[in-house]
């Protein structure tokens, strides 16, 4: 830790003057008596941390490690063959380090409104949160810096400090942040605004509180463990966003196009859904966000697996399993037919409009009999996040970055949070329902979900919880699909038991003849399985993932920090 310490310190004075402020002072007269006097400095500095939030995100590819989509080659946390690391593995402090110096400093400007500089600290600790959760997901408990250490301060050989106790400063920080930002009426979308702050706050406490809860008896349970007290800030966090009446669900009035539409447009800081987003910054200024997508040609290597596309509900609202109006699943069209809207706002389907032209360009067949990154691994295409747009469309590989903007934060997770938490609590009720879930649903024209639901599915994935519970989780990996949320909740549920261990994930169904007739001369002799799903771990993961109950939900801490700090102690497993 003292040389990467060391390393830090050298690479924090040097990146204190960035490219904006180079531009504005002469190289020779560039001091700290001159920069951290202006709401500008703080601006150019805060600046330089928005690009954690994507950068060149590839959208479709967000839900790899999960059950969500199958990436051609699996996911070593997934697979449970991780090994520790010697160094690095994510035990990095740079940014906190940088942040927590902005803090320090950023208390000496002095030129600006007092709305302006309370905005850029807000900014500031909401930073310090982000990127704190990030190390809590990661490793559960480690240490809390909260200012600029020196080569020889104590704190650095110190031992880590309970998750939850770091959690509470997490939200200590997105308190203060609360208190001192814009709201997003003020701003616009393209900041850290006050209902982000909040909605970010319902994301920390819900994952805390269900880790607690779900992880209680293990390895990796909390002791003095309060899980119930996160979900009350998760609900009353998120029904402040609802009761702020500054949000609603994007619609154009057409149930069969409007979830695939939010999230097709170039410019989304119109769109009343989105809390905070991501564009494209011509200027640089905050670092090069490109929104990636990903038309009916690119499979990149992945696909989205059957168990996901099995768990869209029919259109009468009951699962396939219930449901007389379900088609099966012999080729896409039918997949799709009498289905959750969203279901074919989300994969590719015969037909569909890949690039709006003359004539237009259409999706026929998936790219199953493509090679390299092309190749589509299930049969089954993320269509969610294209866009038919020419401009944005090169149909090469090589390029298949566009100028879209791109969710931070959303209305519709608020509302998904929101109902969880309250569900997880034992306060949910109907009420609770009709201003969330079904908010969702009306969107889409899906029947409303009641607070006893109505039928039992034999095909739940977590049998041993309540109906309301499952359902809530269900409508949660149906409206966040491909959105990189469904690993974090397998994460914090628990849930690798019933989700994880000893899958072996499937995709499309391939009958000769009938599935894909227009290809199949190049794809006769694809794995299936003995249903004739396809199956393309079938060769090497014969027993189906591998991930170690006792060990995967948490990183190993790397050996060379271990050797730094004998203090630290590894992870339970590793």
């Amino acid at each position: 830790m003292r040389r990467i310490l060391v390393i830090l310190i050298i690479a924090n004075i040097i990146s204190a003057c960035t490219k904006d402020v180079l531009d504005k002072y002469p190289l020779d007269e560039l001091t700290e008596e001159i920069y951290w006097k202006t709401a500008e400095d703080l601006r150019l500095y805060v600046n330089r941390f928005y690009p954690t939030f994507g950068n060149q995100s590839n959208f479709h590819l967000k839900d790899n490690n999960s059950d969500n989509m199958q990436p051609l080659n699996p996911d070593l946390t997934l697979h449970g063959t991780r090994s520790v690391p010697s160094s690095g593995g994510g035990w990095g402090w740079a940014q906190i380090r940088q942040i927590n110096y902005f803090l320090e400093k950023a208390v000496e400007a002095e030129t600006g409104t007092p709305a302006e500089l309370n905005q850029y600290m807000g900014e500031g600790h909401f930073f310090r949160a982000w990127f704190y959760f990030e190390k809590v997901k990661q490793f559960g408990d480690v240490p809390w810096y909260d200012k600029v250490l020196n080569i020889d301060s104590e704190e650095l050989y110190v031992p880590r400090d309970p998750r939850n106790f770091v959690i509470d400063k997490i939200i200590e920080d997105l308190d203060i942040a609360i208190k001192l930002l814009r709201g997003r009426s003020q701003l616009g979308p393209n900041r850290v605004n006050k209902e982000a702050a909040l909605a970010f706050k319902s994301r920390v406490c819900l994952y805390e509180g269900t880790w607690h809860k779900y992880h209680r008896g293990t390895v990796f349970g909390v002791q003095n463990s309060d899980g119930q007290k996160y979900l009350q800030m998760a609900a009353d966090a998120a029904e402040a966003v609802i009761n702020s009446g500054n949000f609603n669900l994007f619609s154009t009035g057409n149930p069969q196009e409007d979830y695939y539409k939010m999230f097709s447009q170039k410019d989304l800081s119109g769109v009343s859904e989105a809390i905070m987003v991501e564009t494209v910054d011509p200027g640089q200024e905050r670092g090069n966000w490109n929104w990636t997508y990903l038309n009916g040609d690119r499979g990149a290597q992945s696909g989205v697996t059957r168990e996901m596309v099995e768990s869209y509900l029919c259109a009468d609202g009951l699962p396939i399993s219930l449901s007389g109006l379900y088609e099966g699943d012999e080729t896409l069209e039918k997949v799709v037919e009498n289905r959750d809207p969203r279901l074919r706002s989300s994969i590719w389907n015969r037909g569909e409009v890949q690039i709006d032209g003359d004539p237009p360009q259409v999706f026929q067949y998936p790219a199953l009999h493509k090679g390299a990154m092309d190749l589509a691994v299930t049969g089954y295409m993320v269509r969610k996040g294209s866009t038919t747009d020419p401009e944005q469309n090169t149909g090469t590989s090589s390029d298949n970055y566009g100028a879209l903007d791109g969710y931070i934060f959303r209305y519709a997770e608020v509302l998904l949070n929101f109902a969880e938490a309250k569900a997880e609590l034992g306060t949910l009720t109907q009420a609770d329902l009709d201003k969330s879930i079904n908010l969702l649903r009306e969107r889409v024209d899906m029947p409303h979900l009641s607070i006893d639901v109505g039928f039992t599915d034999p095909d739940w994935d977590f049998p041993s919880l309540s109906p309301i519970i499952n359902e809530i989780r269900r409508e949660r990996r149906i409206e966040l699909a491909f959105e990189g949320f469904r690993f974090d909740d397998i994460m914090r549920w628990a849930a690798a038991d019933e989700l994880i261990v000893g899958v072996r994930v499937k995709g499309a169904r391939f009958i000769e003849g009938i599935s894909f007739p227009e290809i199949e001369d190049q794809i006769r002799g694809i794995a299936v399985d003995e249903n004739l799903y396809i199956d393309r771990y079938a060769d090497r993961m014969t027993e189906g993932w591998g991930f170690n109950l006792n060990r995967d939900y948490l990183s190993p801490l790397p050996v060379e920090e271990l050797e730094y700090n004998p203090q630290l102690t590894q992870n339970p497993g590793w």
